[in-house]
């Protein structure tokens, strides 16, 4: 395997992730030092030289702290003389925060991409790189020269759609939300797409009203871009279970799972098997017998390899 002069670091959460890339890459590994002192702040420093070099910093906002830990990163690696960054958030949170809707809301999709925004600038720029972001105007809040890629997941969820229903499976969503994209990945497979329609009964609860299409002894398979606690996931695989679908199957881009989320999932009944990608630690680290997880890292590594041509 032929040695890439990228340097690959990643924050604590992602060093899976970073383990994986230089593996299937042949990348240098970036090494850091880090710490926290008895008060709660962090130290880190970093110890593989990056001056002249090109660099890929992996992490994931999955919570504030390791949010700084990406920006301190960042900067101190540009500081110390990167000739090039590439920034791969494998799960950028706050992307249901991406618009105010009552008065006085704090937009933190766009606060963090100005954040990022403000990081010096290398030579060649500084390239960010999200994928399957839960609202597509997300990469427009970024300023100045910020360089931007959003890429799709299609094929990863493509092939575990073929792999886990029978063929002449119905490609499904949990609401009208998310039908454009479905429908994309519908036509992609040539099946047919569902959504269901709903009525909102309160401010926390909402009802099925009907389903578009007929599902009656199909096998269905439901994605979503995230999942959280499976509240709305379940609801919408029993709307389709009591419509006739024979088997349903979920696929997720980001699988936060938070709140017991597998095992309510599993406790429904309705689910035959969940499959999420690795960008966020908490698929990563579910070990769950109704979760499949498939890895991002093959689609990190071709971005990395694409800057290069």
């Amino acid at each position: 395997m032929t040695m890439s002069n990228k340097i690959i670091f990643s924050t604590r959460k992602y060093r899976y992730l970073q383990e994986e890339v230089i593996q299937r890459g042949g990348f240098q590994k970036g090494k850091i030092d880090v710490k926290t002192f008895p008060d709660g702040e962090r130290y880190q420093r970093i110890l593989s030289p990056v001056n002249g070099q090109d660099v890929v910093l992996i992490g994931g906002t999955v919570s504030d702290t390791d949010t700084l830990e990406i920006y301190d990163l960042a900067y101190a690696l540009i500081k110390y003389g990167a000739r090039s960054i590439q920034l791969f958030f494998p799960y950028f949170g706050y992307s249901t925060m991406e618009r105010a809707i009552k008065a006085g809301e704090v937009v933190t999709a766009k606060s963090r991409a100005v954040m990022f925004s403000s990081l010096p600038r290398t030579s060649l720029g500084n390239h960010f790189i999200f994928f399957d972001l839960h609202s597509e105007g997300i990469p427009h809040y970024f300023e100045g020269q910020a360089l931007i890629n959003h890429v799709y997941c299609k094929q990863i969820i493509v092939d575990a759609a073929k792999d886990l229903a029978d063929n002449s499976f119905v490609m499904a969503c949990t609401d009208a939300g998310r039908a454009k994209w479905v429908e994309s990945l519908a036509n992609e497979m040539g099946v047919n797409a569902a959504f269901i329609f709903k009525r909102r009964i309160s401010g926390e609860k909402t009802e099925v009203t009907s389903i578009s299409a007929d599902v009656e002894g199909m096998d269905v398979v439901i994605y979503d871009d995230m999942i959280r606690t499976g509240g709305s996931l379940i609801n919408a695989a029993k709307a389709y279970k009591n419509a006739g679908a024979k088997k349903i199957f979920t696929i997720t881009t980001h699988g936060l799972f938070t709140d017991e989320a597998l095992e309510k999932i599993k406790g429904s009944g309705v689910i035959e098997k969940v499959v999420a990608t690795n960008s966020h630690p908490n698929s990563f680290l579910a070990k769950h017998p109704i979760l499949r997880v498939e890895s991002l890292a093959p689609l990190i590594v071709e971005q990395i390899l694409e800057e290069k041509k």
